[in-house]
């Protein structure tokens, strides 16, 4: 096996010779590159190389922005004012990096005017067209129309 030492000295060894010069450091043999040909073993202390493997996860995560899905709700009969309202707040969470997920709600005799449902939905993606894509075009899903719409990148 491929031996790297302390101070970064590297040498071809059997695996007792390696094992033999990791107690004379007073350290942890680490197998690093069980693939390569001869395998890659490092003298290090293991503790050390633990702690410092998951701080560097801990950074990676703390980094990284999570895509929420934000919903919101409509009638049939949704006035403009309201629907400029929902949509400025839906402008907002699309320029976060979030999704929206839009439906429209029909209650009792409302499930007559799914075609105005899809037309406010539809209205609503045409004006964020420039935040935003339609990811899944409406679709009605029990009493519910849903349309979910994707941040476009940049």
């Amino acid at each position: 096996m491929r031996l790297i030492k302390p101070d970064n000295e590297h040498e071809i060894v059997p695996l007792r010779r390696a094992l033999e010069i990791a107690e004379q450091y007073n350290k942890d043999l680490v197998e690093i590159a069980p693939n390569a040909s001869p395998p890659v073993c490092k003298i290090i202390d293991f503790g050390k190389f633990m702690f410092e493997k998951k701080k560097k996860e801990k950074e990676a995560k703390k980094k990284q922005h999570t895509v929420q899905v934000k919903e919101l709700r409509f009638s049939p009969q949704t006035d403009s004012h309201d629907m400029e309202f929902k949509t400025r707040h839906a402008r907002e969470f699309l320029e976060n990096g979030d999704k929206v997920k839009a439906f429209v709600q029909f209650r009792g005799r409302n499930i007559l005017y799914t075609e105005q449902g899809e037309k406010l939905l539809l209205s609503m993606a045409e004006e964020l067209k420039d935040v935003g894509k339609i990811e899944s075009k409406p679709n009605m899903e029990g009493r519910r129309m849903i349309m979910v719409l994707a941040p476009t990148k940049g």
